[in-house]
């Protein structure tokens, strides 16, 4: 008997780990709810992982199995459930942040004492921390040299998904639970708890289909279209050239394998700037795996600048900007389009959260950490490197970040990017009635002339230009320019 600890890996389709325990089968597949991991979960990334855990388990009833639920701490769950199982090795999908690395090395170290072996694999990334180096053998710092190894490295198949033969059927999970009843951790075949139960209410965002089927028709639909629009349309928001994919390859319920083996199908036979759209696209595949390799070799960027200065960074943090920010209303439309859309859809358009960053850091003077926690917060498809990267490139802290006299402009990027207010409208309804071009001058209007267009939407906060000269004289500051 094998024993699969599903985690960031909510498929049975390319599923490294699993595939690797099928070998030696039969398998039986488990699920821990962590309270370490749960304390750091939002409303809507539980929902998601709540509805794919279901489809999960669909898929191995299908095949005359189930899913084993526990809820409690790994360390314990894992080798006691192996016991019940009389399971002689474990297998999981190896994750990068501190938290999992300190909890992986507990529950190897209980599974030794239990005399169950582990192979633990990397599954969530093609290449791994440590595999794609400088000459000198250290973790790259910079993502073009990193993208142009990772480009032309190989990359495996699909892994295949098991049938029936291969999975412990569902008496034999029953029997495992039954010899688990007085154990101090809840475990039972097939059984999700609640949002409740976990300690959550149901997020008011809209978040999107969970599961596998849905990741795939996601993929279907891009690759068909508009991964070949990419290159070109996908700063713009409306113009719905983006995948889609970023919760389900945060949750792994579809493999990386078989996301790029569908980009590379798409990519055969075409040629010019079709090919190089293609290729852009892969490109922030690999953004995936850099961050993830920043992470594995530097845990500490979660809660520390990556990007060491002379001084502290004198950061604002004004209470009553912080929270405009968060509500989105800010009085700079393009920024508070793009909170209101996270606040309803559990999900940011990728130029708008650069935006939002920039905006958050340079122009309200606040610490990269509280618009990390709201992200993490609010976010479905909250991933500890990629979402760290991202802000600590905004905030010019990270690496390969932003300079951090490079400060982008809120009304010149909604001009660019959404000329139209198309975006702009769509949810910050209180502008649906001005044109275009007036919301981009928004902070040009009198006070008098934005109360005639739109009394309910509120003037900027902050007068960019001032703030921006204030965000340098920060930074330089901080790195102890004379």
């Amino acid at each position: 008997m094998q024993l699969h600890w599903h985690r960031r890996d909510l498929r049975v389709a390319d599923n490294r780990g699993l595939a690797t325990a099928a070998e030696a089968g039969p398998v039986a597949p488990l699920f821990v709810f962590d309270r370490d991991v749960l304390d750091h979960a939002g409303a809507p990334r539980v929902r998601y992982l709540l509805d794919a855990l279901a489809e999960l388990r669909g898929a191995y009833r299908e095949r005359g199995s189930d899913l084993l639920v526990a809820r409690g701490d790994p360390r314990a769950v894992v080798p006691a459930v192996a016991a019940a199982l009389d399971a002689e090795q474990a297998t999981w999908g190896i994750d990068y942040s501190g938290l999992a690395r300190e909890r992986d090395a507990d529950v190897r170290l209980a599974l030794d004492d239990a005399g169950v072996g582990r192979e633990p694999v990397h599954d969530a990334i093609f290449h791994p921390p440590g595999s794609i180096t400088t000459n000198a053998g250290d973790t790259y710092s910079v993502y073009t040299y990193f993208w142009k190894k990772w480009r032309d490295r190989d990359k495996p198949e699909p892994y295949p998904e098991p049938d029936a033969d291969d999975l412990a059927d569902a008496n034999t999970l029953e029997t495992a639970v039954e010899a688990l009843g007085d154990a101090e951790f809840d475990v039972a075949a097939g059984d999700l708890p609640t949002m409740s139960d976990l300690g959550f209410e149901e997020p008011s965002a809209a978040v999107q289909s969970a599961g596998t089927e849905a990741a795939r028709e996601r993929l279907s639909a891009f690759c068909a279209d508009a991964i070949y629009r990419y290159a070109d349309d996908r700063d713009y928001p409306t113009r719905d050239a983006t995948s889609r994919l970023s919760t389900d390859l945060k949750f792994g319920t579809i493999g990386i394998r078989e996301v790029y083996a569908a980009t590379a199908a798409a990519r055969e036979g075409v040629g010019g700037e079709r090919d190089e759209s293609v290729e852009e696209f892969q490109s922030q595949l690999a953004w995936r795996e850099f961050y993830a390799h920043v992470l594995r070799e530097h845990p500490n960027v979660v809660t520390e600048n990556y990007k060491e200065y002379e001084n502290d960074i004198a950061w604002r943090d004004d209470a009553e900007e912080l929270a405009a920010w968060k509500e989105g209303k800010t009085g700079y439309p393009i920024v508070d389009a793009g909170m209101r859309q996270l606040r309803e859809e559990a999900y940011m358009h990728n130029r708008v959260r650069m935006i939002v960053a920039s905006f958050l850091t340079k122009d309200l003077l606040c610490d990269w950490r509280h618009g990390y926690a709201h992200f993490r917060e609010h976010l479905a498809d909250h991933d500890t490197a990629n979402d760290n990267g991202g802000w600590q490139w905004a905030a010019s802290t990270g690496t390969d970040a932003q300079p951090y006299f490079r400060i982008f402009n809120p009304m010149t990027q909604g001009e660019r990017y959404d000329p139209d207010g198309e975006y702009i409208k769509r949810y910050v309804p209180e502008l649906s009635d001005v044109t275009a071009n007036t919301i981009h001058e928004w902070h040009e209007l009198t006070d008098l002339e934005r109360e005639r267009l739109a009394p309910d939407y509120p003037e900027p906060i902050v007068d960019h230009s001032e703030r921006r000269e204030r965000a340098i004289s920060m930074f330089e500051a901080a790195r102890g320019d004379d």
